[in-house]
């Protein structure tokens, strides 16, 4: 079931005002996950014009292109409510321009889960080397899926 056509939850309003709250809810959310990932782009793009970027070894430098890589997806994937809504402006398509966007903020909370983990696990492998990467990988997954995953179907069956 999409967030459009959820369950009635006592609220009177039209479908169209649902759409319209529904929308208004994924701009929020949406404006959150940029912030984020302006942090996580800016950090990165920052880091490759420090002395030290030459000292990453092979692994760093392909995981660094792949998170670079990842920012700019999470940022695309951001802005396409921005592109949808300007193409479809004024044909009442509200109601399917909230399921399309609630799923692209899905593929980009996931996107951002990759990048938030990959930029930490970079640091911690140039700081402490490879098995405190791994250690820092591995926490930070289970952080992520527990908290971005899990909890919230635990939490759907109550």
């Amino acid at each position: 079931m999409s967030d459009v056509d959820a369950k009635p939850d006592g609220r009177d309003e039209t479908p169209d005002e649902r759409a319209d709250r529904n929308w208004d809810e994924l701009m929020q959310e949406l404006r959150v996950m940029q912030t984020g990932t302006q942090v996580l782009s800016g950090f990165l793009l920052a880091v490759a014009f420090t002395p030290r970027f030459t000292e990453l070894d092979e692994v760093q430098s392909t995981g660094y292109l792949v998170l670079v890589g990842l920012a700019a997806l999470a940022t695309i994937l951001a802005l396409a409510p921005v592109g949808l809504h300007r193409a479809w402006f004024g044909q009442h398509r509200k109601p399917d321009l909230v399921r399309f966007t609630s799923r692209i903020v899905k593929a980009d909370l996931a996107v951002i889960g990759l990048l938030s983990v990959g930029v930490t696990t970079l640091i911690f492998d140039f700081v402490l080397g490879r098995a405190g990467s791994l250690t820092v990988l591995l926490v930070a997954s289970a952080i992520v899926l527990v908290l971005w995953v899990l909890l919230p179907r635990l939490a759907n069956r109550q």
